[in-house]
């Protein structure tokens, strides 16, 4: 039985339908499956937390190559198909609630004897606060490996300082290397869904950033510059909590040889930090 009969077979023995409310849509690409959890490097010594695991299709695999799984999942009914369907794996534990309220900082101590990855198929209307909550949190945890809508994997992985970049992309390149690895078609799902997919890697860096004074600023600085991304830096920035002297950020800017006219969009992650250091 194929990926694909495998998934009609579950939702009409369950009699499961895709719920659009949490953004489901079951892949039904085996070909995509293997490749990810192959990219995601899964071994042995690893504890895999999986956001959303749905049916069970990226489970099924990764049990196959990791010390221990950990499924997060909200919906109750697919929770009860995880729970029939990998009751005989003693290596597989299901979480029934919202990743964004699980403490994964709590399941990485207590699990430190092993290297941990998270994996996922992240709902599309939450990608972010996920992404962020994650490397936010700053567990030590080694990768991120996940399927998101092709835009949003569009912007995570762009480079600072390009018109593809927006907020998102700094906050990811601070913590993380992002890389892009597989384009998933919308043919691939159940039903299909209205966009493209990709799967991405997000390898976290081991090291905090040693040349930022003060994180929040940082972020600060770069929030503002984006909220109004058509402004100068100058213009969008002055005014708000972070630089309240227009003349101050003029004479930094001029002290770090950039062009007073230049939009935030067109600053690399460096040079953001030696402004914010300097406010």
């Amino acid at each position: 039985m194929n990926i694909y009969e495998e998934t009609k077979f579950l939702m009409k023995k369950y009699g499961i339908t895709a719920n659009k409310s949490l953004g489901q849509n079951f892949l039904v690409d085996e070909s995509v499956i293997l490749n990810a959890v192959h990219e995601a490097g899964i071994c042995k010594d690893d504890l895999v937390i999986e956001i959303g695991p749905g049916l069970g299709t990226f489970t099924n695999e990764i049990v196959k190559k990791a010390a221990k799984v950990i499924c997060v999942e909200l919906d109750k009914r697919m929770v009860e198909i995880l729970e029939d369907r990998f009751k005989l794996f003693d290596n597989v534990e299901i979480i029934n609630d919202d990743i964004l309220k699980v403490d994964i900082n709590q399941i990485v101590e207590d699990n430190k004897e092993l290297k941990v990855k998270i994996v996922g198929n992240l709902p599309y209307y939450i990608t972010t606060p996920i992404i962020m909550k994650l490397l936010e949190g700053r567990a030590k945890f080694e990768s991120i490996t996940v399927m998101i809508q092709k835009e949003v994997a569009d912007r995570l992985c762009a480079k600072t300082g390009t018109r593809d970049a927006g907020a998102i992309t700094y906050a990811v390149e601070y913590y993380a290397n992002a890389r892009k690895l597989i384009e998933v078609p919308h043919t691939s799902f159940i039903p299909m869904p209205n966009v493209e997919s990709e799967v991405i890697i997000l390898e976290v860096r081991k090291e905090k950033n040693v040349n930022v004074k003060d994180e929040e600023k940082l972020f600060k600085v770069i929030k503002y510059a984006f909220m109004q991304r058509r402004k100068t830096l100058l213009n969008a920035i002055q005014n708000t909590e972070v630089c309240e002297d227009k003349e101050k950020l003029k004479d930094i800017l001029h002290k770090l040889n950039i062009d007073e006219r230049i939009r935030g969009e067109a600053l690399t992650l460096d040079k953001f930090i030696d402004i914010s250091n300097l406010l």
